[in-house]
């Protein structure tokens, strides 16, 4: 679904902390947290999984996932086409 990398990355694209993806996804900071602490593909509470991707996917991200079409191939997040900002 989604893995620890690519929620670093989204983030960083995003311009976000870990504490504003916990309160767009309706999460815990903890919970964050050990998402991204994780080794490759996250695993968990597949509600938590998708808030954390639906709350990505509002702030404007798009998540590239194995076997999708990308110029480079693999995982990866790019920001939608005039993504809306994040404040």
């Amino acid at each position: 679904m989604i893995t620890a990398s690519q929620l670093r990355a989204a983030r960083a694209l995003l311009g976000i902390d870990q504490r504003t993806l916990a309160d767009r996804a309706r999460l815990s900071l903890p919970t964050i947290q050990r998402m991204e602490a994780s080794d490759g593909v996250i695993r968990g509470n597949v509600d938590s999984l998708t808030k954390v991707v639906q709350a990505l996917e509002n702030m404007g991200l798009e998540l590239i996932g194995d076997g999708v079409a990308s110029a480079g191939g693999g995982r990866g997040v790019r920001l939608r086409e005039r993504a809306p900002r994040v404040s």
